[in-house]
């Protein structure tokens, strides 16, 4: 898709801005329990913005609507996402309002947890997307998230026309069916898979080839369930058949942050570059992605720029990735 006079994006993203606070630590704590932290940092979070920057450092173009709020936190990220070659005129900063944040605990193994309070993102709404529409009829894939207001991104896939993205996160129960339904490939995580579909737990592939089931069962088109270190697992319309994309092993996690994130830009990313090619393989691709970021500390900090991943330029290459489960 694209404008009349050529302009285009290859990734536009609808969703969340958040300014990380990380603490790292040996361990997660228990309730009520304080431990000492080896070191802490502040970085440029939130998923929507994440999966926007993640798809820009690979070589997508791409374009950015949501809400800051209007702090020196704000002020700051915008110019950040500016400086990463995301087109940030419908990123508003907001009077009155204070920057999303999220408080994150990293433990040594790479495990973590993460508390968020969303301020200005709770801001977005369908307005935004009917005052922009023509970021949507200018973008060929559209990506969105749950930080920011479901009856937003509900707009904002009612409006999109080309392959649109939801990455389930965080989770919640008894979504709107439109959200499930209206989503080109419904992306969820294995816990998210287990909340949404009402199983105890998504621990391996069988399990999340039957939630790939149940999630289809419940309107969704193209299903993808990211199994970290296992892989992921994916369904398309009109077919059967589940696949399981294999992992890519890795010498030493060092921080899972933003590696879910890391993986829908890659994906995002792919599918705009290369149209053509199986859906499978543009996983398998995203996998990489993922794969090169949990090696290395921090959110945003930890996504590749182009040239950083070892891919093959032909795609088609990786078929031997991904097999039927």
């Amino acid at each position: 898709m694209s404008s009349p006079d050529g302009e285009y994006y290859d990734v536009l993203v609808f969703g969340s801005c958040i300014v990380d606070f990380i603490s790292y630590v040996p361990r997660l704590p228990k309730v009520g329990e304080t431990l000492h932290g080896s070191r802490f940092a502040t970085g440029n979070g939130g998923k929507g913005a994440n999966q926007c920057v993640a798809a820009a450092r690979l070589g997508s173009r791409t374009a950015m609507i949501g809400k800051l709020g209007d702090d020196p936190w704000g002020t700051a990220y915008r110019n950040t996402l500016a400086g990463e070659g995301v087109n940030v005129e419908q990123v508003d900063v907001l009077p009155g309002e204070s920057t999303g944040i999220a408080q994150i605990n990293v433990a040594d193994n790479g495990d973590n947890q993460i508390v968020i309070v969303t301020g200005a993102n709770k801001r977005l709404a369908p307005s935004d997307v009917l005052a922009h529409r023509d970021r949507f009829e200018r973008s060929r894939i559209l990506i969105c998230q749950l930080e920011t207001p479901l009856e937003a991104t509900i707009a904002a896939l009612q409006a999109f026309r080309g392959i649109s993205i939801v990455n389930a996160a965080p989770a919640e129960t008894n979504l709107p069916h439109a959200v499930l339904s209206l989503a080109t490939i419904f992306c969820v995580n294995e816990t998210e898979a287990a909340l949404l579909t009402d199983m105890p737990s998504v621990p391996d592939v069988q399990q999340a080839k039957a939630a790939v089931h149940k999630l289809r069962d419940m309107g969704c088109k193209t299903v993808i369930v990211t199994l970290g270190e296992k892989g992921a697992v994916f369904a398309e319309p009109h077919d059967a058949t589940v696949y399981h994309v294999k992992p890519l092993k890795v010498k030493k996690v060092v921080d899972t942050t933003g590696a879910g994130d890391a993986f829908i830009g890659a994906l995002a990313h792919f599918l705009a570059k290369h149209p053509d090619v199986a859906l499978g393989n543009c996983i398998a691709a995203a996998n990489r992605v993922a794969a090169w970021s949990v090696q290395r500390p921090g959110t945003q900090s930890s996504f590749p720029q182009v040239g950083d991943v070892e891919l093959p330029a032909d795609l088609t290459t990786l078929r031997d990735q991904w097999e039927c489960v």
